[in-house]
């Protein structure tokens, strides 16, 4: 069942990745993040009301979210540190690189997330999973090849660095969830490092806030900013915001449900997750006309073909 789980995760994250790129579209990364993570929190908030004041109606429903210690909200809180890093960077390449090349890589995420699934945890997959997580990786980084056809290089480019860093953190991320799925509550571990995040983010709009006032009191006085903070992007409302929110609430929630089975691997699930990449490499090759669409198409059916592999080592 949890496979399945997965899957709807994956189509979830496809859509949130277009949503993405739409919102990001002019306007500033910390903007976008910041409405994003206040949205998810404010969507994920009267479960926890709810549950607080009506535990009898909801504790035997996929709703309830039980009280956590204090241990407990610390290590909610470092994943919420450990996410949010993640997608500071993930933002600011999604900004300034192909979406046909931005969720691909961050597909290779598994790689990472496996060799430390096989170390940590011990997970032992079968004949059909390996080689549908290899044929999938091999897929994924396939894929960074051809983003050197378009000219974006590792020396070149400081936003595929971003995008690295990203999916590095990202696997540090799976790996600590499957951690916490072993120790708390998936929906405590939701609603709270989301609600985390959300106060995350307002301090740095503050801190972000006082600079831009201090760099521009130095700036009437003749002196160099402290920090190169102005940007010329805009703070536009956009539905995708709305839709980032949704789809990453869906996606989470669904994500967290399958990793509480006990029978689960993180390896696979993370695999799985990352093939809502394909939902958003249709959409930058139909909607926004990326280049190299065939030989990225290649590498797709590859990432089609471990899909396939990792659903017959699962059923």
């Amino acid at each position: 069942m949890w496979i399945l789980y997965a899957i709807c995760s994956a189509i979830c994250l496809g859509f949130y990745d277009i949503a993405k790129k739409r919102a990001l579209e002019g306007n500033a990364v910390l903007y976008v993040l910041s409405c994003s993570v206040i949205i998810s929190s404010l969507l994920l908030l009267p479960m926890a009301v709810a549950s607080y004041f009506w535990p009898e109606t909801l504790m035997k429903t996929m709703f309830f979210v039980p009280q956590v210690s204090l241990h407990g909200h610390l290590l909610i809180l470092l994943k919420a540190v450990i996410v949010l890093l993640s997608w500071v960077f993930a933002y600011y390449s999604m900004k300034h690189l192909p979406i046909t090349l931005v969720t691909p890589i961050s597909a290779t995420r598994p790689m990472w997330t496996l060799l430390g699934a096989v170390l940590i945890f011990g997970e032992v997959l079968n004949g059909w999973q390996w080689a549908g997580v290899i044929v999938a990786l091999l897929s994924f980084y396939a894929f960074s090849l051809v983003g050197k056809t378009e000219g974006i290089t590792w020396t070149s480019n400081p936003w595929l660095l971003a995008l690295f860093a990203a999916t590095l953190i990202g696997a540090c991320s799976g790996l600590y969830d499957k951690y916490l799925m072993c120790t708390l509550d998936r929906n405590a571990v939701q609603v709270f490092y989301t609600c985390y995040q959300a106060i995350l983010m307002l301090l740095l709009l503050g801190l972000q806030h006082l600079l831009h006032r201090i760099d521009s009191r130095r700036e009437d006085a003749g002196k160099q900013p402290l920090i190169p903070l102005h940007s010329t992007a805009k703070h536009r409302w956009k539905g995708a915001i709305l839709m980032i929110s949704i789809c990453l609430v869906l996606s989470d929630f669904v994500y967290l449900l399958a990793l509480s089975y006990p029978d689960s691997l993180i390896a696979v699930v993370s695999t799985v997750r990352r093939g809502g990449c394909i939902i958003a490499f249709a959409y930058g090759a139909i909607v926004l006309h990326d280049k190299n669409i065939r030989k990225k198409a290649i590498c797709l059916i590859g990432v089609l073909l471990g899909m396939i592999f990792l659903l017959l080592g699962t059923l």
